[in-house]
């Protein structure tokens, strides 16, 4: 398994993954959207991704994060928007090696840190963001304000 930071020439490949995450999570489906997204994101360095690429350079995960800054701490802020693996390649520690890529953009930005959200229905993920040293922050409520 390789991991590696994703170009504009993997967004055709990634955009069918990256559909199928979103519409896990009640997105609609629309690859061509998806890959035009993800090409914005790249190409005008809004957001870093890191693929996961099987022997067959297959791209078979991603995780996407999006840069924030703390005024408190005055330093970048990481926000890790996206984790995904393929279903068939789920259970290989695909999504751990790509947490610890994420963690290492951390260190080599020499940011403060990372922030995700998951729903409290995300078995999987609630389980993966522990063991990979993530703490659950008990102590802040988190608002939302949607423009829809």
């Amino acid at each position: 398994m390789t991991i590696r930071k994703a170009t504009p020439s993997d967004t055709k490949e990634l955009s069918i993954l990256f559909n199928n995450h979103r519409m896990l999570h009640k997105g609609h489906d629309d690859v061509k959207a998806c890959e035009e997204y993800l090409i914005e994101r790249i190409k005008n360095e809004e957001s870093v991704v890191f693929i996961a690429e099987n022997n067959h350079n297959e791209i078979v995960g991603f995780t996407q994060l999006y840069p924030l800054f703390s005024s408190t701490n005055l330093k970048k802020l990481w926000l890790l928007n996206d984790l995904f693996v393929s279903e068939s390649h789920r259970g290989q520690g695909i999504s751990v090696l790509l947490m610890d890529e994420a963690k290492n953009l951390c260190r080599e930005t020499k940011a403060h840190g990372i922030i995700l959200e998951t729903d409290k229905t995300n078995i999987v993920g609630n389980k993966l963001y522990p063991r990979t040293g993530f703490k659950l922050d008990t102590e802040h409520n988190f608002y939302a304000w949607d423009n829809n």
